[in-house]
Parts: structure tokens; C-alpha cells; sequence
């Protein structure tokens, strides 16, 4: 059995069993039977009608979905609420984009050899899909995961976080009390190696995997030949401001972007460079900030930085902090920990390029803020690691907003608004160490399906 704490106390929250490779074997078996039978396939408007149900479901236990996302995820119930929201919109959306999953007609006459025939091209399921997810959103990426698979049409097996598996069981669950027949839609924890076997088993058509760089490229190498896949990993977000930014507007967008979910969002806030002139001020006044941020449980009103996933995260990060501390930055608020779970959210001001927290992904409630003499510099800094997700800058001048739209590495940019921005129908991807493929529900949707062409003939005389 799986025990599910929650991040905060320690607290156990549920038990979760774990699946064998048999039972696993036997769910990926059926998936694979229940696509070869075209005659089983569930109707457009079958599938439709379930997610219809499904979001009607979620809505009526809003409250339930929330607390659990605080319980085992530590987010705090403000954000939890909003998770749930769009988790809700996501299931809606799924409906909707099935409208624009169409295909294109093939003009065959162009030569003689296609004279007298017409083609058209349609998509449909790409086969198994086996879904991955991550722990920092426990139940909208599940959604972004599974409802894009049931919308089109494709058996899914879920395997989600061993940290927060109780999100992603229920919303199984409803799915299968909205008139999802339990073969269409498994939800499974288990141990690694039977994760692994799961992933690279032959049946599967589709992998959709959300998580570390680590762990999910190392599983693309082993797909087996013909499996498609979505990667999902973290990034080091750089936002860059120049003099002409508006302080007052921009201080919130990056609180909020660097401390939402104590930073644990592989589109975090962590890198910011300023012109040298301004960079002391916003950095203080970034401290003032988050020096008020109320840090503690997530099932608190008031609170709004929760725990880390697990304790020994918050013993990674004071140890990177003290290691850029050690070599030169200055931490302005923060720096310590402030209990086995939590920790204090801290802006370090200048840190050594080389120090961990300007190279790698922190995953934890600390901004970093750089003096920059050049924007060019600062842009070949943002630029130096082999990350590319999300970046942004603030600006009120039109050249520099180009400038960084033009010349960061990355697959967004925003501009006046943090790294973190997401709505969940646009184009969401990682490039180089950070992802492959293009997440949000209407491209998934777009994966997990192939195109098909039907060729007609007139056949004279026939």
C-alpha cells in the first residue's frame, strides 16, 4: 500500500493500493483489445455526453477537489481553487475543440495519374495511451492528460505522482460515474520498474509524461518502435526588465510568478535581470513583498506559500541558498528554513552565475535578481543554459519588447506579465532539455489522433 501524506504535518492522509505488473498487464491487454474493436468504439456523442456529466460532477464537489488538492499537494486553497476551476474549464474545452479536429481535402488531379479521384483526410484515435503526471497540479494535469484521451476516443491509463495520487483516483472516479465504462479509463500506482514496463510496452500508442528531465527523457529512449510522446519537463525562467518598467504593476506579476505554489511550477519565476540602476531597488522592494507573504499550511485561508512536496526538498534548497550566500549573493528576505516543510521565500540579490541557483531549476520559493550593465549580456545570460520554456519581459518601450520576443530562447514570451502565465487551450512546451512536444488540450487532442485519407475512384463502367 501507498501511504499519502500531506506535505505540511506529515499527516497520513489515505492509502493507496499498489497495482502488480499482472494487473497492469491485464488493464494494458484490454486497452489494446477495446481499440482493435472498432465495433466498441464509444460515439462522438457518447463521448461528449460523459464529459459533459463529468464537469457537472466537479462542479458539484468544487469544495471537496480543492481541500484535497491542498491536503496532499500543499498548494495553498486559494490557488487550489483556481486549479479546480480550470480543470473544470479544461473538460468543457475538450468538447469544444472537437469541433476543430477536422481534416483537409487532397487535390489528386494535379498530374494525370490522379485525374478522376478525390481525397480527403480525417483523424482518428492513435491507440493505448499511457499518461505520467506530476504532483504540482494533481488534478489539472491529470485532466490535460486524460480528458483530451477520452474526448477522442483513446483507451488511457494514468499512472500520476506517487505524492498525489488521491486527485487523479477521484477524477477517474467521476469519469467513470459520468458513463465512462471502467476499460476506457484505468488509474494506476506503482512501483518503478512496473511504471517502466508500462511506459515501453509495445500496446502503447501514445505516452503523454509531465515531470523531471531526468526521468522522462530517459523513458523516450526506451518507447517502444511507433510510440508517439509529449514531454513535459522544467525550465530556469529569465525575465528581463529594463528602465522604462512600471514598477508598481510589475512587483505583483512577480511575487506571484516566483512564489505561486512556493515555486514549484516548471514555469516559475527564478531568473530576473535588471539595468544595474534599478536592480538594489526592485530587488528590496521584491524582499518587502515577499517578507509578507504568510508561509504555512495549505489548508489555511491566509496562507499563501505552502510546504514543499517533501521535506528533503526543503533541505536541497537551503543548501543551494547558502551556497550562493557562501559565494557572494545577497539574500534580502528569506534564506532559512522554516520548519522540516516549509521555506521562507526568499530574494537573492546577484548570485554567482555558476551557483546552482542560477543554473539549474530550483523548485522552491527563491527569485534571483541580476545587475545587468548590458541588455545584450543580460540576454546571452538568460540564454546560456540548456533550458527553453517560458520567459518574459517588462517594458514600456515597443524596441526592447521586440528585442526579447526576438532573442530569448524560448518557446513563449511574455511581455509585462510573469513566466508563469497560462491559459489552458494555447500552445504550452518546453524546447531542447525542457520538453518536446506542444502541450494544451487542443494539441494533445491533435496527438492523440492520426490522420487518415480516403482516396475515391471513379471507377468508369463500374
Amino acid at each position: 500500500m501507498l501511504e499519502v501524506i500531506n506535505p505540511y504535518n506529515g499527516e497520513i492522509i489515505d492509502t493507496v493500493a499498489l497495482s502488480s505488473w499482472q494487473q497492469i498487464d491485464a488493464m494494458l491487454e484490454t486497452a489494446s483489445d477495446l481499440f482493435r474493436d472498432r465495433d466498441r468504439w464509444l460515439s462522438t456523442p457518447e463521448r461528449i455526453a460523459i464529459l459533459q456529466r463529468t464537469g457537472d460532477i466537479m462542479k458539484g464537489r468544487f469544495d471537496e477537489l480543492a481541500l484535497g488538492i491542498a491536503r496532499e499537494g500543499g498548494k495553498p486553497l486559494v490557488d487550489a481553487r483556481v486549479e479546480v476551476t480550470r480543470a473544470i474549464d479544461g473538460v468543457h474545452l475538450c468538447i469544444s475543440e472537437l469541433g476543430h479536429l477536422g481534416g483537409t481535402q487532397v487535390p489528386l488531379d494535379l498530374t494525370a495519374a490522379g485525374a478522376g479521384r478525390a481525397a480527403f483526410t480525417f483523424r482518428e484515435p492513435i491507440g493505448p495511451v499511457v499518461a505520467v503526471s506530476a504532483f504540482n497540479h494533481p488534478l489539472n494535469l491529470i485532466v490535460h492528460q486524460v480528458a483530451p484521451a477520452v474526448a477522442v476516443g483513446c483507451p488511457v491509463i494514468v499512472k500520476p505522482a506517487n505524492d498525489t495520487p488521491l486527485s487523479a483516483r477521484t477524477f477517474v472516479e467521476i469519469l467513470h460515474q459520468a458513463g465512462l465504462p471502467e476499460d476506457w479509463c484505468r488509474c494506476v500506482s506503482t512501483d518503478r520498474v512496473s511504471g517502466e514496463k508500462l511506459v515501453t510496452d509495445p500496446r502503447v500508442a501514445f505516452f503523454s509524461f509531465i515531470g523531471s528531465a531526468q526521468v522522462g527523457w530517459m523513458l523516450r529512449s526506451k518507447l517502444a518502435p511507433g510510440t508517439r510522446c509529449a514531454l513535459e519537463h522544467g525550465g530556469v525562467a529569465p525575465v528581463i526588465v529594463d528602465e522604462s518598467a512600471n514598477m508598481e504593476t510589475m512587483l505583483p506579476a512577480l511575487l506571484k510568478g516566483g512564489f505561486y505554489h512556493a515555486g514549484q511550477v516548471c514555469v516559475s519565476v527564478q531568473r530576473v535581470f535588471a539595468p544595474r540602476s534599478i536592480a538594489s531597488e526592485l530587488a528590496q522592494r521584491l524582499a518587502e513583498g515577499a517578507e509578507k507573504l504568510v508561509v504555512g499550511d495549505a489548508t489555511r485561508e491566509e496562507t499563501q506559500v505552502g510546504p514543499l512536496i517533501r521535506n528533503r526538498e526543503v533541505d536541497r534548497v537551503a543548501e543551494w541558498v547558502d551556497e550562493a550566500v557562501a559565494s557572494g549573493a545577497r539574500a534580502l528576505c528569506g534564506g532559512k528554513k522554516l520548519g522540516p516543510s516549509t521555506y521562507s521565500a526568499t530574494v537573492l540579490l546577484d548570485p554567482p552565475a555558476d551557483a546552482r541557483v542560477s543554473r539549474q531549476e530550483v523548485f522552491g520559493p527563491v527569485v534571483c535578481i541580476y545587475s545587468y550593465d548590458s541588455i545584450d549580456d543580460a540576454l546571452a545570460q538568460a540564454n546560456s543554459l540548456p533550458f527553453a520554456f517560458q520567459a518574459a519581459c517588462f517594458t514600456n518601450r515597443l524596441d526592447t519588447a521586440l528585442k526579447c520576443i526576438n532573442r530569448l530562447d524560448a518557446t513563449a514570451v511574455m511581455v509585462n506579465d510573469h513566466t508563469a502565465f497560462r491559459v489552458d487551450w494555447m500552445p504550452f512546451a518546453g524546447a531542447r532539455q525542457s520538453g518536446y512536444g506542444i502541450g494544451g488540450i487542443g494539441h494533445t487532442m491533435h496527438d492523440m489522433t492520426r490522420e487518415k485519407m480516403m482516396v475515391l475512384n471513379n471507377f468508369s463502367g463500374a
